[in-house]
């Protein structure tokens, strides 16, 4: 009987979980969404300039080497292709409000960070690696009256540029992004089985 009114004594010592404020849980939600939205709708905006400007690029100049052509028809590809996976992240977090129904939020959200999962998985770096490939395929003819000293010096700082953008922005971007929805998600659940 004392084992049994010693684990009753330590049970009950056990601090309680504070309850969660409903409005304090939906505006902290509201403002990580907010941030996390802002930056995929500034995302939206470069990758469209970027990608008006390979329109161009393809449409409007000259190339005499096909080579070139099909390098730019990649990397345009290839953004296009990103833009409208960026753009459905954006409708996904913004086509519902946190407060009419936080359950169904809960699971769009849900739902982003699986969609969110494969984009910083094998999509990047497939991402990456084709506009590698339409960039040297870009670079064959535009440096092509280039002084060796001048080509080594383009492609090298486009190498490093690739690998920092594949090995630390990558990382530290979506790190981030990653631990402010999973905090959102983390308030939401705990808000919910406060009502179950």
């Amino acid at each position: 009987m004392k084992d049994f009114d010693h684990l009753m004594s330590v049970w009950q010592a056990q601090p309680k979980q504070d309850q969660l404020s409903v409005d304090d849980v939906l505006r902290q939600v509201k403002k990580g969404i907010r941030n996390i939205t802002s930056q995929l709708y500034w995302g939206i905006v470069f990758m469209s300039g970027i990608l008006a400007l390979t329109f161009l690029i393809l449409f409007f100049f000259v190339f005499q080497s096909w080579l070139t052509y099909v390098g730019i028809s990649i990397m345009l590809l290839t953004m296009l292709f990103y833009a409208v996976m960026i753009i459905r992240n954006y409708r996904i977090l913004n086509k519902r409000d946190a407060t009419l129904n936080p359950t169904e939020y809960l699971q769009d959200l849900k739902e982003y960070q699986k969609n969110r999962a494969k984009t910083t998985g094998w999509f990047y770096y497939l991402f990456v690696l084709l506009i590698s490939v339409g960039l040297s395929l870009y670079f064959v003819e535009v440096l092509r009256n280039s002084s060796i000293l001048y080509k080594t010096l383009v492609y090298g700082l486009t190498f490093v540029w690739i690998m920092f953008l594949t090995f630390y922005y990558k990382q530290r971007i979506f790190k981030n992004e990653e631990e402010k929805l999973n905090l959102i998600i983390e308030k939401l659940e705990r808000l919910q089985g406060q009502f179950e």
